[in-house]
């Protein structure tokens, strides 16, 4: 599903956005992006979570879209070109990052911050394992948001700070790969 998600939101994703653009005015354009995403993602979980458990079910791959496309909207904000495998790669360490236990976090940290040597040890993903950190860190709220009517409003907050987290750590992902692979003009 995550794969698939990744060539769909590659197709889609407007590659040249911030072209001249400033770190400054980069960050305020993926704020408003954010913005969007995050009123996407509570719709969505209030929509879900309002029908209970059949409509729960769809929850998972739509939620799952939304944060996928918005970790390419947000590269090419930040000028990568999604096309590259490794800047695919990058993405799901951000997901990743954002989405897993703290030993996973720490893990993924070292891998993102130290990107530039770290990615030519990076043949795949772990997908089991993303797999598993990712539906961890998601159990309890998505289980409550399965109980019909309590569940919108379990669904809109959780994706709200689903995407808050998501958008935080992205930023600061970017931020720290410009500030090790470029100098940065304010």
């Amino acid at each position: 599903m995550v794969k698939a998600t990744l060539i769909g939101s590659n197709i889609t994703t407007n590659k040249q956005q911030s072209a001249g653009l400033s770190l400054i005015e980069k960050d305020q354009l993926l704020k408003e992006k954010l913005t969007s995403y995050r009123k996407t993602a509570v719709i969505e979980g209030a929509g879900t979570g309002a029908g209970g458990f059949f409509l729960g079910l769809a929850d998972f791959p739509m939620l799952l879209s939304i944060k996928m496309k918005f970790l390419f909207e947000a590269a090419a904000i930040y000028g990568f070109d999604t096309r590259q495998y490794e800047e695919r790669l990058f993405i799901l360490h951000v997901f990743q990052l954002a989405f897993s236990s703290e030993t996973k976090r720490k893990e993924t940290f070292y891998i993102l911050e130290n990107w530039e040597s770290e990615q030519e040890k990076l043949a795949d993903m772990d997908w089991r394992v993303f797999q598993q950190e990712y539906r961890d860190y998601m159990d309890l709220v998505k289980l409550l948001q399965l109980v019909p009517g309590f569940g919108a409003i379990v669904g809109a907050y959780a994706n709200h700070n689903l995407l808050d987290t998501l958008g935080e750590t992205t930023m600061n992902a970017y931020r720290l790969r410009l500030l090790m692979t470029q100098p940065l003009d304010y």
